[in-house]
């Protein structure tokens, strides 16, 4: 690595401290930010639909929904999940969490490769991470990975459910969809409709 590469790596801490006064938010993967890009419409349906699903399913217990403003740290890494749950907040650390028991993504062309395997790396080694899913937005189809399962994935689709074990909830695709503006939901729209 060259002195000018060294140069712009910076650590944990300095990367929290800038993190708080920055108007774009950045994850720190491996020494470095990288900018976060903005949500489309349907990026931000889905993320809110399933935000809100998993809020008021864990109204009354200890687990909290937080949404894309809560950072998860991974070592010396810190990465904007669109939607986490997490049993076992530690409130001195207001910022981030490193106990997140569910964490979902939503996929977009920008972020894609990052969502599939560095985070997904990263995640999986996490010992309090159950479940990681994937929710692509162009086309209704949800990856869902769980610990329980030794990672393999799992598809869903139009008219089936998805298990959100490990807090006990189970939602069909389609409300998690629901509002989405692409090719598969406008054909179904159209069969209820037609």
């Amino acid at each position: 690595m060259s002195a000018a590469q060294q140069q712009l790596l910076i650590t944990a801490d300095e990367y929290l401290h800038d993190e708080l006064t920055r108007e774009v938010k950045h994850e720190l993967i491996n020494g470095s930010i990288y900018a976060m890009a903005g949500a489309s419409a349907n990026h931000e349906r889905i993320a809110g639909n399933v935000s809100r699903k998993f809020g008021n399913h864990l109204e009354n217990s200890s687990c909290e929904v937080f949404s894309s403003d809560m950072k998860v740290k991974v070592g010396e890494n810190f990465f904007y999940p669109d939607v986490l749950v997490d049993c076992h907040f530690d409130n001195n650390q207001a910022y981030f969490t490193d106990t997140p028991l569910i964490i979902v993504e939503v996929l977009s062309k920008s972020t894609r490769r990052t969502d599939e395997k560095t985070k997904f790396l990263a995640y999986m080694n996490m010992d309090s991470v159950q479940e990681y899913v994937l929710i692509e937005q162009d086309y209704v189809d949800i990856t869902h990975f769980r610990r329980k399962n030794s990672w393999l994935p799992e598809h869903y689709f139009l008219g089936e459910e998805i298990t959100f074990e490990s807090i006990a909830l189970t939602l069909a695709v389609e409300e998690i969809y629901h509002r989405v503006n692409n090719e598969d939901m406008l054909e179904l729209a159209q069969t209820k409709n037609g």
